[in-house]
């Protein structure tokens, strides 16, 4: 399957519902307009100019969407992106911070305010500022995965 395929499976235009909800239930706005169908606002979402990522709720943790921003932005196509380990999205040094970063979202319902340095598939480093970090749930509450947003990022210079 092609990144620009893969938002419209059945199970990821449902993920982006469960993505949108989560979104609006702890914000109280909304990510993108939620006009049309489903297919429509996964469409939407695959297509906006802003970056969204999830992973999912497994102990560690597997990316299980990314729009083509953030494709872009990572250097991967959907399949090895979905198949990618969460916490391989930040340097060795960086991990301690993300996890904490997580901890403190996943209290809290959501974060709105995080700044930490990630790194793509080639080893490019990119510092994000002003992401958004939310729990995503079902309608029930109950946890199944985290989803993060963000539209400010610089490249860092080489090591």
């Amino acid at each position: 399957m092609t990144s620009s395929e893969a938002w419209k499976e059945q199970t990821m235009v449902q993920w982006v519902q469960l993505l949108l909800g989560s979104f609006h239930r702890w914000t109280g706005r909304e990510l993108i307009s939620r006009t049309g169908r489903p297919e429509d606002q996964a469409a939407a979402l695959f297509a906006a100019p802003f970056v969204v990522v999830s992973h999912g709720a497994e102990e560690d943790p597997i990316l299980n969407y990314g729009n083509r921003v953030a494709l872009d932005l990572w250097e991967l196509d959907w399949k090895p992106f979905t198949k990618t380990p969460s916490h391989l999205t930040a340097e060795s040094v960086n991990r301690a911070e993300r996890k904490r970063m997580l901890a403190q979202a996943a209290s809290r319902g959501f974060i709105d305010d995080y700044r930490g340095v990630r790194i793509s598939s080639s080893g490019r480093r990119f510092l994000v500022e002003k992401a958004m970090v939310w729990n995503v749930v079902d309608e029930a509450g109950k946890k199944l995965g985290q989803a993060a947003t963000f539209s400010r990022w610089s490249f860092l210079p080489e090591k």
